[in-house]
């Protein structure tokens, strides 16, 4: 197994990729906090961990918010004594022509997305650094290249890149790696309501000419958060079907 008696902190784990995300890597031997604002869907991934023989437990918690932060990564080492593995999951959109977008909507996709990110980093980088070693794996996006109606969205995303990017230069001699998945277009609940006909025409624009599975995006975290990427750091995985190579 290739977390094997590591503990990871899978945050915005009720559902979809971090769902999915928890459940493998409970699969490949590792301890599971499952954060989620969502408190019964944290529960009910902890306790499918629990029936599968894993070890989880469901912790609730504001990211935006840095004490918060660090009560979640308190929990963690609290309940497991130790923190190997963050995976900043935890995400919003609130879509709108830059002409219409309020500041409301601007503020709250930023600070999940965004400052959520960096002081949940911030938090889980004191145990990690106490300990020399760590793997922290960021959610960025395809959208962080720009994205018609998501300018708040793609520039959290863009954020994360560079958040991702001066983080592994800060702690590389420390032995904590980190780095950013950006998925592309994925099944989860944020792209359920899209229209079928809208679907249609951005499948028509991926090369692999399909939505990612959660799983697809799960095992590029493992990847990230296992020793295999021992030598990975500062990196951003684009896990789209190949679309960002046409943009």
């Amino acid at each position: 197994m290739r977390l094997s008696g590591k503990v990871a902190i899978i945050t915005g784990g009720a559902g979809g990729i971090g769902k999915e995300t928890a459940l493998l890597f409970a699969r490949e031997g590792a301890k599971v906090v499952v954060q989620d604002m969502n408190a019964e869907g944290a529960k009910a991934v902890a306790g499918e961990i629990g029936k599968a023989g894993g070890e989880a437990i469901a912790v609730t918690g504001d990211v935006t918010k840095r004490a918060e932060c660090e009560r979640i990564v308190g929990e963690a080492v609290s309940k497991f004594g130790r923190l190997d593995i963050l995976i900043n999951n935890a995400g919003i959109n609130k879509d709108s022509m830059v002409k219409k977008m309020t500041e409301e909507q601007w503020d709250a996709v930023l600070s999940v997305n965004l400052k959520g990110t960096f002081l949940m980093c911030q938090a889980a980088l004191a145990p990690m650094s106490q300990a020399k070693y760590g793997r922290i794996v960021n959610t960025a996006s395809i959208g962080a290249l720009g994205n018609i109606g998501q300018a708040n969205y793609s520039a959290s995303k863009a954020g994360v890149i560079g958040l991702t990017c001066t983080l592994a230069l800060e702690f590389a001699r420390s032995g904590i790696a980190v780095n950013a998945v950006s998925p592309g277009a994925t099944e989860t609940q944020m792209t359920a309501g899209i229209p079928a006909e809208i679907k249609k025409g951005i499948e028509d624009r991926i090369p692999a000419k399909r939505f990612a599975k959660p799983s697809e995006i799960a095992n590029a975290h493992l990847f990230l958060a296992s020793d295999d990427a021992s030598y990975v750091t500062g990196q951003t995985l684009f896990v789209d079907g190949g679309i960002s190579v046409g943009i």
